[in-house]
């Protein structure tokens, strides 16, 4: 059997406006939470007990003022996707740069013009737009005036955005998103869904209702695309990562379990309609009561995802009472050390087979098309003297995981659309802030404190990348 990936597979890569567009203040954006976000130790400040930063403040540098300025570099950065041969290009909108703050009637026309000629442009090199409504932000005026998502106004605020946004840009965008991680609210709020918490309030009460009503809107514009324009695709996304029991220890195993269950909680409820049982049980024994309504029980049941989306970095491991299991980082998930895997300089386990059991686990559960829209390797680049970039960690980072999804889908018969590899052009972390934590195939001249010149240069990935894609995954030597 030959190894290849289907006709017509999407590769690509992957960005988001917060992390690349810069241009903060421009053509009538307003201000939203990944901009007030800034580099270093307190870059998730907010929370209980510690400091509201909703607005810039002196003594921080903020990242997303600049990013890689992708709003002046659009058409030199599409040109390089293009070069790589992408068939598809994953970005997201600036909800303030449409709606500068959030609950007006009439868009900012300066802001949707630009991304129409982002789309043109990717239209005009061949390059399909996959295109997330929300990639984290939420602009700053619905924290200050509504609390951000756990109030049940942002709905209709968002279906509001999801309206114009469909009907400006039928017949330019097909594969659309509706929320970036969605299942990352229960680790990041104040950036996943702009929630800013009181000394008195039951955290977790509060994020259960931000993401019913974050998962209420996403239905409504599921349903609001399918009206529109019969031929679009909708999907969730979820940070993806199958939880494996530390060891086969019961405890450990059913503390996996229940990891698992968290995790696919919310996609759960966009891809089958209705929250799972495991889910009512564990808000009943909460006392969480996240409002639910009939409306919102016909909307979910009738308006399902089109396909699942996730990003994959790592396995994550878990370990139930009484284990003495080493603790470990990854992507905003805590769990324990795995003693099996490698991990990267940033302390993200390695594990490109989890990458196969993850996709066979999420088609398992859903049995819908998935589409793999964030993976890749953060690393520090070193600019040799002759300006060379090789950084041939990252080409073997991916050519295992390519590996390890090629057998999925060929040999486990996984319908996949595609793949699209984060960043693929260096840009600030979400999670650091910083620039020296790298993931692409073109180099950005940027430095962790803004410095440098945002000039454009190829690794040795970049012609690497170009190969699989000209030979649909056959070669990735």
């Amino acid at each position: 059997m030959e190894k290849v990936f289907p006709e017509g597979f999407l590769w690509g890569g992957a960005t988001a406006a917060n992390q690349c567009e810069g241009a903060y203040n421009v053509d009538g954006r307003g201000l939203a939470n990944v901009d007030v976000m800034p580099h270093g130790k307190d870059r998730f400040p907010v929370g209980l007990g510690l400091r509201k930063m909703l607005d810039f403040e002196d003594g921080y540098f903020y990242p997303a003022q600049t990013g890689i300025d992708f709003y002046h570099h659009y058409k030199e950065d599409i040109a390089l996707f293009a070069e790589m041969g992408f068939k598809t290009f994953r970005m997201s909108l600036a909800w303030t740069r449409i709606f500068p703050n959030g609950d007006e009637s009439e868009p900012n026309e300066a802001g949707l013009a630009f991304y129409e000629d982002v789309f043109r442009e990717c239209q005009k090199h061949g390059i399909e737009p996959l295109v997330t409504i929300t990639h984290f932000d939420c602009p700053i005026h619905l924290i200050k005036e509504y609390g951000g998502w756990r109030n049940r106004k942002l709905i209709d605020f968002y279906k509001n955005l999801a309206r114009v946004l469909f009907t400006r840009y039928k017949g330019l965008v097909k594969y659309w998103l509706t929320f970036n991680e969605i299942n990352m609210i229960l680790h990041l709020p104040f950036m996943g869904a702009g929630l800013v918490f009181e000394e008195d309030e039951d955290k977790e009460a509060v994020e259960y209702l931000a993401a019913h009503n974050e998962l209420v809107a996403s239905a409504w514009a599921t349903k609001i695309a399918h009206e529109i324009d019969p031929d679009v695709k909708i999907g969730c996304m979820l940070a993806a990562g199958s939880y494996y029991p530390y060891s086969c220890r019961p405890e450990d195993v059913r503390a996996a379990q229940l990891a698992n269950q968290d995790n696919y909680f919310f996609v759960d409820v966009q891809s089958r309609g209705y929250y799972p049982a495991y889910a009512l049980k564990k808000l009943e024994r909460a006392g969480i009561d996240v409002g639910m309504t009939e409306e919102d029980k016909q909307v979910l049941a009738e308006n399902t995802v089109d396909f699942i989306s996730f990003s994959y970095y790592s396995t994550r491991c878990s370990a139930g009472e009484g284990s003495d299991a080493p603790k470990t980082e990854g992507n905003a998930f805590q769990g324990a050390k795995n003693p099996y895997l490698k991990e990267s300089q940033w302390g993200w386990a390695i594990d490109p087979l989890g990458f196969r059991i993850t996709l066979n686990d999420l088609y398992d559960r859903y049995q819908k098309p998935l589409f793999v829209v964030e993976n890749g390797l953060g690393a520090k680049d070193v600019v040799e003297e002759d300006g060379s970039i090789n950084d041939d960690y990252r080409i073997d980072y991916l050519r295992k995981h390519i590996e390890t999804m090629r057998d999925a889908v060929v040999e486990d018969g996984v319908d996949l659309l595609g793949y699209t590899t984060w960043g693929p052009i260096d840009l600030v972390s979400a999670s650091t802030g910083e620039m020296s934590k790298r993931y692409g195939f073109i180099y950005v001249d940027r430095d962790d404190a803004g410095n440098g010149t945002l000039a454009r240069s190829k690794k040795k990935s970049f012609d690497w990348y170009k190969k699989v894609i000209a030979t649909n995954g056959a070669d990735l030597s």
